[in-house]
């Protein structure tokens, strides 16, 4: 199934490529920084980093920002709300929080590749208030209950 993205980019950034899938088999569309000029995010911080776009899309979707393994890898760089969501009705720019746990400060330059966009459908969901709730083997056991 075929789903349209509207996409735009916003003024002053059009040298900054569209969001692009790098293979046939990705998942993801690469997302590129739309820096003024080059932003150095010291070991343990953080910026927000604008991509120079907006989208539209379907209710029913979302689109989830995730970081991309390569800079994770070789940087340490990572989205800090991982995975990010951006719910169908936000028409504003799309922002990349990029955080720093490598142990070098990492520069972005303008249109480097930064993070990626995957989109997802999201179920039509009603919350239903009940007395008591079903029995399972695990019940209320939570963080490392089973062990290792």
């Amino acid at each position: 199934m075929l789903l349209n993205i509207q996409i735009i980019q916003l003024p002053g950034n059009e040298d900054i490529p569209l969001p692009v899938k790098m293979s046939s088999g990705s998942s993801g569309f690469d997302l590129h920084a739309a820096v003024s000029e080059s932003v150095h995010i010291q070991p343990g911080k953080w910026k927000m980093i604008p991509t120079g776009i907006a989208i539209s899309m379907p209710h029913g979707l979302e689109a989830q920002v995730r970081p991309r393994s390569g800079l994770a890898f070789k940087h340490g760089i990572s989205v800090l709300n991982s995975p990010g969501t951006i719910d169908a009705d936000y028409r504003g720019e799309i922002g990349i929080i990029l955080l720093n746990l490598g142990e070098e400060t990492f520069t972005v330059e303008r249109g480097h590749r930064i993070a990626q966009l995957v989109f997802m459908q999201v179920p039509n969901v009603q919350l239903q208030v009940v007395e008591q709730l079903d029995e399972t083997s695990r019940g209320s056991g939570g963080f490392g209950h089973t062990g290792k």
